[in-house]
């Protein structure tokens, strides 16, 4: 299937909050997750208290160490909205 990217201003912000090494390998990783959100290189998995929350399927993708990148589909559109440590699945 074939997603338009929408990140959003909160996740741009956190992006710009980020160390450039981070960024860089955010970036890496956003060209494969632009192509497929759920390639194995990105270790993909869902986040089931935030899926409950948010009442629809919230995933999240490996960036590198412990930072992720946390996301949720709309119709053909993926929507990322927070990137940061495990931090960013409390709510």
């Amino acid at each position: 299937m074939s997603y338009q990217y929408k990140p959003t201003k909160k996740f741009w912000a956190q992006f710009r909050a980020l160390p450039a090494a981070q960024q860089a390998s955010t970036r890496a990783k956003l060209r494969i997750f632009k192509v497929d959100p759920f390639d194995q290189r990105l270790r993909t998995h869902k986040i089931h208290h935030l899926s409950a929350i948010f009442k629809r399927t919230v995933h999240a993708v490996v960036i590198e160490g412990d930072l992720r990148a946390a996301f949720f589909i709309e119709g053909d559109t993926v929507v990322s909205f927070a990137i940061g440590t495990h931090d960013i699945y409390k709510r």
